[in-house]
């Protein structure tokens, strides 16, 4: 009898030990599961947070650190925005609405009159507009935000590293200017920025105060078109620097300057080894020195019914291994010096059907 009782509870606690570890399974299953899914859950939402934090624009006002949010950049070092999309409709606005900083870029009037009071950079392969649909002037600010002690300018870095002395926009890629105002503005005075700078002979010069200018790179990707525009008030004396001259082109083969009025510039056109540009049915006028100036290898350019006067040097001057330029059917007269120059070795050129005179 005593032994069939030890017996029993020997099964009996036999079938406890196995309910307790058939527990402890499903415990160590049900943990590891509940640990499976709260690592799935934090992983996803991970993948969230980077997308929510670079959806929050700048606050106003803050220049401290750089502002990136997709292919919109500012570097407050360098007061640099940069812009690389590829959209072919980024615009001002588009910039305003990422850093939102009055400081950088200011909308002044609800009809589109701009304060850029920073480089704008054009990265390769981008593709930015200025035109019409928010934009009536642009005023490029010619004084540059903060100075060293010593009296020299800091804050506007050009792609070469140098410090520039003046806020530019500098194309790499392609810029599209329409049916807008593009000068340079001086806040102290409330007015277009003045340069008195000159060239008193070869190798001679009087640098003038900085102004902003608009430049294309010898790299540029795609066409810098300005149309139906007025360009003014841009470029300086600063010694035979591309950058300084107003509107120079290095690169953007194939571009088109049209229907422009191009005044009061230090350079209206200044052009190094590009080709295939139309410069058609433009004014220019009361430039500070050259008016239309294609310049060290710049080839197959068409100059067409232009009127070219009361420009402080010649009218149009192209010189030092131009070729394939053609100049038809202007209207040039009373500049400084001569209406149209062919000058130092320019080969396979025509110019015919002009108006010259004084």
């Amino acid at each position: 009898m005593n032994g069939h009782i030890r017996k029993a509870a020997v099964c009996f606690m036999s079938f406890l030990l196995v309910l307790f570890l058939l527990d402890g399974q499903n415990n160590l299953f049900v943990t590891k599961a509940s640990a499976i899914k709260h690592k799935t859950s934090h992983t996803s939402s991970n993948k969230i947070k980077p997308t929510q934090s670079s959806s929050i624009p700048s606050q106003q006002g803050s220049t401290s650190s750089s502002n990136s949010i997709g292919c919109i950049n500012y570097n407050p070092s360098t007061r640099t925005i940069s812009v690389s999309c590829t959209n072919p409709s980024t615009r001002l606005t588009d910039i305003d609405n990422v850093l939102h900083d009055a400081s950088i870029l200011a909308k002044q009037t609800p009809a589109g009159a701009w304060l850029l009071s920073a480089n704008l950079v054009i990265a390769k392969g981008a593709t930015f507009h200025i035109d019409s649909s928010d934009t009536k002037w642009l005023k490029i600010n010619s004084k540059i935000i903060g100075s060293n002690n010593d009296g020299s300018r800091r804050g506007s870095s050009s792609s070469s590293g140098k410090i520039r002395p003046a806020y530019w926009i500098d194309v790499h890629g392609s810029l599209k200017i329409d049916s807008v105002k593009i000068t340079s503005w001086d806040p102290t005075t409330n007015y277009y920025a003045k340069s008195n700078g000159s060239r008193t002979g070869i190798g001679q010069f009087i640098i003038g105060a900085p102004r902003p200018s608009i430049v294309i790179e010898n790299d540029a990707t795609g066409h810098t078109d300005i149309m139906n525009s007025e360009i003014a008030y841009l470029g300086f004396e600063g010694g035979k620097h591309l950058g300084d001259s107003g509107l120079a082109y290095s690169g953007g083969d194939g571009s088109i300057l049209k229907n422009d009025n191009i005044h009061d510039m230090y350079f209206a056109f200044y052009s190094i080894g590009v080709g295939h540009m139309v410069i058609a049915n433009n004014i220019i006028r009361n430039s500070g020195h050259y008016g239309l100036d294609p310049h060290t290898g710049t080839h197959d350019l068409i100059i067409r019914n232009n009127t070219i006067y009361d420009n402080n040097g010649s009218g149009i001057i192209c010189s030092l291994n131009c070729y394939n330029i053609l100049i038809e059917d202007n209207k040039v007269h009373d500049n400084a010096e001569n209406g149209i120059d062919f000058s130092r070795n320019m080969t396979n050129s025509i110019a015919r059907d002009n108006i010259v005179y004084n």
